[in-house]
C-alpha cells in the first residue's frame, strides 16, 4: 500500500513540476513578445525567445522538481 502512496505522490510531483514550469515559461514567452513589439527596433530575435523559453523550462523545471515532492511528501502524509 505505501508503495502505491509513493508512486501517487511521484505522479503528482512529477505533473506539478511540468505544470509550474510550462506556466513559468509561458509568462516568459508573453513577456518577451511584450518588450518586443513595444519597441521600434526588435531587442530579442525569435530564436532567442525560444532559447530562452527552453532555457527558463529547464532552469524552473530543476527547481521544481525539487520543490514539489516536499510539498506533497507534507500535504498527502
Amino acid at each position: 500500500m505505501d508503495g502505491q502512496d509513493t508512486s501517487r505522490k511521484g505522479r503528482y510531483a512529477l505533473i506539478a513540476s511540468l505544470a509550474s514550469s510550462l506556466l513559468i515559461a509561458i509568462i516568459f514567452v508573453i513577456l518577451s513578445l511584450a518588450v518586443n513589439s513595444s519597441r521600434t527596433v526588435p531587442l530579442y530575435s525569435p530564436v532567442d525567445i525560444v532559447a530562452g523559453m527552453v532555457f527558463v523550462f529547464v532552469l524552473s523545471m530543476i527547481v521544481s522538481a525539487s520543490v514539489w515532492p516536499g510539498i506533497f511528501e507534507k500535504g498527502l502524509h
